[in-house]
């Protein structure tokens, strides 16, 4: 049987702190002081011992205590999270697809001063990097790749004029400086003497070249504006040209056409009468006459009776310099009555003959057995006695007049 004492002032008696308590209430204060200084070393120390390499870089390591750069491909340090001392580095290189533009100053082979843009574009081998860190360093593109280029283009530009330049030859221009370039990274080498490590590495293990592009060429304003007008005056001889073959082709289609004519008339010559064009003008004659149109069918006076338009050409023309008959002389055949042996101003309205009536016109074809006088009528149905008569009573009205005679 226990028997638990109690105080005389009726208090349970004091418990025994455990083990772990006693730890806690003695240490606690150091181990949150060792917290704090570890926390703060931590973050202090961070920035050089967490290195996070992008996505596309490679990183070389350098020992500040363990002979520098590390030339081992294998101990690169690849993308993401990477632990180091903090008294070593680690430099980032880029092994992406990368590009380069400036522009050069060059002299053309006839001496004009000239401005040519070049974008360079290539990548890195990533086993060379090291190599490139140790040599050259992370500023190697100002260091190396734009001198080099620039030198190589002022060369190829020094072999093409100013037109050719600007105008025909750039394509050429960027292909030489291309070839020109790998074969200066074949021929350059990186080297390196120690006595733990050496290397002799030529610069196109460490520089992919995907392309070299010239995308301009300035040229000073005169200059371009004399080019300009020589390619304008070297097109318009061209036109020339082309206008002078063109004539030429045509002066030939005009020969064929004419030779083509030649003998066509040749052809139909042999078979063309003086009847057969008789017959065709009495057809046209008649298809005139039977037309439904308003139309005056006019007979011809020649030998064959047909149409002036057709059958006129055998009259004779009058001579140059002859006067044409008179009126009276010309109608002595047509008229059925003759003139007025009087001046027309002293002859009597009774006097006037008569108009002669009206006589329907005689086709070709009747014309042979018509008489010259009804042959000379069936073109005019007036005679000129009929005119005078109406133009004497038109100006002289007020003369008595006597009967006339009907008509």
């Amino acid at each position: 049987m226990k028997v638990d004492l109690w105080p005389v002032d009726g208090m349970p008696p004091p418990t025994t702190p455990s083990r772990w308590r006693r730890f806690i209430e003695r240490y606690l204060p150091m181990v949150v002081v060792y917290l704090m200084v570890a926390t703060l070393v931590a973050i202090v120390l961070y920035p050089h011992m967490v290195v996070t390499v992008p996505s596309g870089y490679v990183g070389v390591l350098w020992k500040r205590f363990g002979g520098g750069t590390v030339l081992d491909p294998r101990r690169l340090k690849n993308e993401g999270f990477n632990l180091i001392l903090p008294w070593n580095e680690v430099f980032l290189y880029d092994l992406r697809l990368q590009s380069f533009t400036e522009s050069y100053n060059a002299i053309s082979s006839d001496g004009v001063n000239l401005t040519a843009t070049v974008i360079v574009r290539f990548r890195l081998q990533r086993n060379a990097v090291p190599v490139l860190h140790q040599a050259i360093g992370p500023n190697y593109v100002k260091v190396l790749a734009m001198p080099g280029i620039g030198s190589l283009t002022r060369e190829v530009i020094a072999q093409y004029n100013a037109e050719q330049v600007y105008s025909t030859a750039r394509q050429e221009i960027q292909d030489k400086i291309r070839s020109l370039v790998e074969a200066r990274l074949s021929e350059k080498m990186m080297e390196h003497e120690d006595d733990e490590e050496s290397y002799r590495v030529p610069l196109r293990d460490i520089f992919i070249l995907y392309d070299i592009l010239v995308t301009g060429i300035e040229l000073p304003e005169a200059i371009v504006a004399a080019i300009n007008r020589k390619t304008e005056q070297y097109y318009i001889a061209e036109e020339y040209k082309f206008r002078v073959e063109r004539e030429k082709r045509e002066s030939e289609r005009k020969k064929i056409e004419a030779d083509g004519i030649r003998d066509f008339q040749q052809t139909v010559s042999q078979g063309i009468s003086e009847s057969y064009l008789r017959w065709r003008g009495i057809e046209a004659t008649l298809q005139l006459s039977q037309s439904t149109n308003a139309k005056v069918v006019v007979i011809g006076s020649g030998k064959d009776g047909l149409p002036i338009i057709l059958g006129n050409v055998d009259t004779p023309a009058p001579p140059a310099g002859s006067t044409p008959p008179s009126g009276n002389d010309a109608n002595k055949e047509s008229t059925t009555a003759a003139g007025p042996a009087v001046p027309l101003e002293k002859t009597p309205a009774a006097g006037l003959a008569t108009p002669a009536e009206k006589i329907p016109p005689v086709i070709s074809g009747a014309s042979s057995a018509a008489t010259p006088e009804a042959s000379s009528r069936s073109w005019w149905p007036f005679s000129l006695s009929d005119i005078e008569a109406y133009l004497f009573q038109t100006v002289r009205p007020a003369e008595p007049k006597t009967e006339a005679r009907p008509r």
